[in-house]
């Protein structure tokens, strides 16, 4: 993903000659879909088959991506190339966030996830900004994704060796719970909350993935340049969750989830009223910051709320929603784009989030909603 972040959008204009904001970003639109459904699917699987089996097939999924864009003759096999990694995305981080929530146990979620948001998203950042410069010195393809061949083959040696099973660590917290498979209860009212500021949020990374670097390169920045800014968002959000994590995991979930909300459309606000690169990497840094106070809270409240025997379903069921921001911001903002411009897109990626943030609000303020919270929560 830290390749596709610096490379992607640069490569359909220059090399495959692709015109039009929409179908540059028909690849994200490819890999949401695909890594929607799969992250459904990967939670009901991980819940009946375990989790170490999806991870090792995620990863087996992964390996011909890195060739396929490094050796793609058309725009068509990159956007193939993304349904896989949308596939391997969906079966790899959704197992790798299941395990370590059932590692954890019920008071350490919100670091636990931390963690393995902080992991995931520190590594894009690097390879973002490194494969930036590889390619300023070696064009743009194939050198620079000879990196993320290097890492599908290690991720998959890794995963088959040394990955142990932790299903059982869930059936032991249940049995130490006693919690059964109770009904409902307003859990989906609390559930669709979570998931609509989750599809904002990968909305909202679906706009800073795909044109935030052909703003900048319509601005003249070279791809050293255009690397170093697509880091520094994954980069700040990724070292920022294993603060926020814990810090959740003390003051609660919704404070921040609520301000982070906010704190990504003054982000993108900036973004699209800035002309200088001070004023972008302000603007990458405070988008970040919002996203590390959400992404691995919103998950972690996921799992508060779901019963323990159906909890990968949960966590997957939320991730399908939240993964089909790709989606939905690959179309209909790059549609946007095509009709009013880079600016108008990202202006209009920032009210929405606006509103996603005071929906939220509103609904954590309501009675009902609280008292369903607190209850399957406890």
């Amino acid at each position: 993903m830290g390749q596709e972040r610096s490379l992607l959008s640069l490569l359909a204009q220059r090399e495959f000659g692709v015109t039009g904001f929409a179908a540059i970003l028909s690849f994200l639109v490819a890999f949401g879909g695909a890594k929607a459904v799969t992250n459904l699917c990967a939670g009901i699987a991980a819940d009946r088959f375990g989790r170490k089996p999806i991870l090792v097939t995620g990863w087996l999924v992964g390996l011909p991506v890195p060739l396929l864009l490094m050796y793609a003759p058309s725009w068509g096999w990159v956007v193939a190339a993304n349904v896989l990694l949308g596939v391997n995305q969906g079966l790899t981080w959704s197992t790798t966030v299941i395990m370590k929530v059932d590692l954890v146990g019920p008071r350490r979620r919100g670091l636990a996830l931390g963690i393995n948001e902080a992991a995931g998203y520190t590594s894009v950042a690097a390879t973002a900004w490194l494969t930036g410069w590889i390619a300023e010195r070696a064009g743009l393809r194939p050198v620079p994704f000879l990196v993320g061949l290097a890492y599908a083959v290690l991720a998959l040696g890794l995963s088959t060796v040394f990955v142990k099973e932790t299903i059982e660590h869930a059936r032991l917290e249940q049995r130490i719970v006693g919690q059964g498979d109770q009904a409902d209860n307003g859990r989906g009212h609390v559930l669709a909350v979570l998931s609509q500021a989750g599809l904002v949020t990968n909305l909202n990374d679906a706009v800073a993935w795909g044109l935030f670097p052909l703003m900048w390169a319509a601005a003249g920045l070279t791809t050293s340049d255009i690397g170093f800014l697509a880091a520094l968002y994954p980069a700040t959000w990724g070292l920022g969750q294993t603060i926020t994590g814990a810090w959740s995991d003390r003051i609660g979930r919704w404070p921040l989830i609520v301000s982070g909300m906010l704190i990504q459309a003054a982000g993108l606000g900036i973004m699209a009223a800035s002309n200088s690169v001070v004023g972008w990497a302000v603007a990458a840094v405070l988008l970040g910051a919002g996203t590390a106070f959400v992404y691995p809270i919103l998950i972690a409240a996921v799992a508060e709320v779901a019963p323990i025997s159906r909890r990968a379903t949960a966590i997957g069921r939320y991730r399908f929603w939240r993964d089909f921001g790709f989606a939905v911001g690959g179309l209909a903002i790059g549609l946007v784009a095509d009709s009013g411009g880079l600016r108008q897109a990202i202006w209009t990626t920032a009210a929405i989030t606006a509103m996603s943030g005071l929906l939220t609000w509103k609904a954590v303020n309501s009675k009902p909603f609280a008292r369903t919270y607190r209850a399957e929560s406890r």
